[in-house]
């Protein structure tokens, strides 16, 4: 143990000499014993500025560790020293006050460097445990799942711990490729406790619900039972099922289509609140096309802006996402935006960027699940929809022309909800 805490000491004792801030304070602070050398030197014999060296030992104890801030401090003690004594066998009051002075400081700057060390170990500890906390709730996701390739990114807008309540998903269920972006009404540990609830409850329920409805209603249900009256979480479940997309919208932004050099805002038939306030929702389906590309995200990136003009999410998406791989993409959307923002960011951003590969060669076309629930089938089979490329599917009866459109679902304590 004593050895493994002296190879910490080693380790934090060569970081404080490599950081650039490190090596930039101690030049600053040299320069500056330079600077009171050369004036010292060239007044003449006579000490007269030999004071104004304590004041290098702190100018290095703000960037520096104590042990750089002690041997500068020496240096500083040592020419004080020497240009009193010089020509002299005895040290004057007031020249003795000085190198003194010089020798307090020193002492106090070499503590102020143990403490700001230790402040500075006690914040990387909690940027290490808030990391950890974050990817315990958002589990690293990709390259591929299903017929997907996909990249995930979580674009925090704290420079000391990326932590806060925006969530993402992607599952392979039996019902197709599943996928959630969400949002917490606020931050810090309590919506990150409410994010892991809305994401254990969901990574349970997408493999035993056919019905995108019912998965919204189970989820509603988690988080009314977890927050209080004003808190809520917007939420967009999609479904990716033989190139069929389903979307339902809980008070979130609209997934964002890039094909062609096109960007489409997948906007929902009808607005619903978010969870937590019994949301009801209506599906959207969309026929996907082999490189169609996807991008999910948090209200952070369509909020943030500079000198009050908003980032142009959607005149420079396709430029941005819609070349490389996914994981190029979204590196180049988070480096635009800071760029664009010049600065903090005022909310987190969840980012997920999917691109459909098509389905494999020789398989039929699966219909989407609430289809095929709907027609009281299991599951695995059946066309898929027919008709014009994007067709909101709201509330209502089935049409006999085609597949049954979905209906919207009740509130979970009407007599419907209840039967499910």
């Amino acid at each position: 143990m004593a050895g493994a805490s002296r190879l910490r000491g080693s380790a934090r004792s060569r970081a404080a000499w490599t950081r650039p801030d490190a090596r930039a304070g101690i030049g600053a602070a040299v320069v500056l014993l330079a600077l009171v050398a050369a004036v010292e030197l060239a007044d003449g014999p006579a000490p007269r500025v030999v004071g104004l060296l304590a004041t290098p030992p702190f100018v290095a104890a703000a960037f520096a560790g104590w042990r750089s801030v002690g041997l500068l401090g020496l240096a500083c003690t040592m020419f004080g020293l020497g240009v009193t004594s010089y020509g002299s066998n005895s040290v004057a009051l007031g020249e003795a006050t000085d190198l003194a002075a010089i020798v307090v400081a020193t002492g106090i700057a070499m503590a102020t460097a143990v403490a700001r060390q230790r402040q500075l170990d006690r914040m990387n500890t909690l940027t290490r445990l808030a990391s950890v906390a974050q990817e315990a709730v958002l589990r690293p996701l990709g390259p591929q799942i299903g017929h997907l390739n996909l990249a995930a990114r979580y674009v925090s807008a704290s420079v000391a711990a990326d932590i806060g309540g925006d969530l993402y998903e992607v599952v392979d269920t039996p019902y197709g490729t599943r996928m959630i972006i969400g949002d917490v009404r606020g931050n810090g540990l309590d919506a990150v406790r409410l994010a892991s609830t809305v994401l254990g409850s969901y990574r349970h329920v997408a493999f035993e619900r056919a019905d995108l409805r019912a998965i919204v209603a189970d989820l509603d249900r988690a988080v009314a039972r977890s927050v209080g009256d004003e808190d809520f979480v917007t939420a967009a479940l999609l479904e990716e099922r033989g190139g069929s997309l389903t979307i339902v919208n809980c008070g979130h932004p609209p997934p964002m289509l890039l094909r062609d050099g096109r960007v489409q805002l997948l906007e929902p038939p009808s607005a619903a609140p978010p969870l937590g306030f019994m949301p009801v929702v209506s599906l959207r389906s969309h026929r996907l096309e082999p490189g169609d590309r996807l991008l999910l995200y948090t209200d952070g990136l369509t909020e943030a802006r500079r000198a009050g003009e908003f980032f142009p999410i959607s005149e420079r998406a396709w430029g941005l996402l819609g070349h490389g791989s996914v994981g190029d993409g979204l590196a180049s959307l988070e480096s635009a935006l800071r760029e664009w923002v010049g600065g903090p960011l005022d909310d987190d951003i969840a980012l997920v960027l999917v691109e459909y590969t098509g389905p494999r060669p020789g398989v039929e076309e699966a219909a989407p699940s609430w289809a095929v629930a709907e027609r009281g089938g299991n599951g695995n089979g059946g066309n898929a929809i027919a008709g014009p490329a994007d067709v909101p599917t709201s509330s209502g009866p089935a049409s006999p022309a085609g597949d049954p459109a979905p209906s919207a679902l009740p509130p979970a304590d009407s007599p419907r909800a209840t039967a499910r």
